[in-house]
């Protein structure tokens, strides 16, 4: 799970199916970060990845390199490689998907698209490949803002559903995958000492 680690942080690849840090109640109470700080007690989360979704995260050790950490996100000095495989293919090898979001409260954790009040939200995808049929691509999804749910929301608003997701993808799609098929692929980041880029890749299970 530990994919790397040293004084100031700890790179952990979170499988499908966990949490990133403990829900509400005790049947929501494993999740990566208590097990992370089960050994590593000073390890405190920087971001977080949907429950669904599977690749890398980042830990800080300590306050303050959680706060060094926490600057470059928000910075957006931290660079993120999403791999995801959709339902058919997008119109255009490569695009910008610039659709605003807001939480759905009567059917949260919901998010959906809200011209009106919804938070600017900026996706960059690229094509990898298509299967024969035409039936699924493999992308590549860049999220330029991190919003709940954001790359799912985008893929499905534009037609294309992320193949397996629960919320957002019709019935065939849905059940085409025993997972979601979204995985964070790469990060790249400025060591919070020092400041020399960190680059990290987690191949996609499927």
């Amino acid at each position: 799970m530990i994919i790397y680690i040293d004084d100031s942080l700890i790179v952990l690849d979170k499988p499908a199916g966990l949490l990133s840090v403990p829900g509400r109640g005790p049947e929501h109470a494993d999740s990566l970060a208590s097990r992370v700080q089960a050994d590593f007690p000073e390890a405190l989360i920087v971001h977080r990845l949907d429950m669904a979704t599977s690749g890398l995260i980042v830990m800080a050790r300590g306050k303050e390199m959680e706060r060094r950490l926490s600057i470059a996100f928000q910075q957006r000095r931290v660079a993120k490689r999403y791999v995801a495989v959709v339902a058919g293919r997008p119109l255009t090898d490569e695009g910008e998907i610039a659709l605003p979001l807001i939480t759905d409260w009567p059917n949260r954790p919901r998010q959906k698209v809200d011209h009106d009040t919804g938070k600017p939200s900026l996706t960059r995808y690229e094509v990898d490949s298509t299967t024969p049929a035409g039936d699924t691509s493999r992308v590549w999804l860049y999220p330029h803002t991190g919003r709940s749910h954001q790359l799912r929301v985008h893929m499905q608003a534009i037609g294309h559903p992320i193949v397996g997701d629960e919320l957002y993808a019709p019935a065939p799609w849905r059940e085409a995958a025993p997972r979601l098929l979204l995985h964070a692929e790469s990060l790249s980041l400025p060591h919070p000492e020092g400041g020399a880029l960190l680059e990290l890749r987690s191949p996609a299970p499927f």
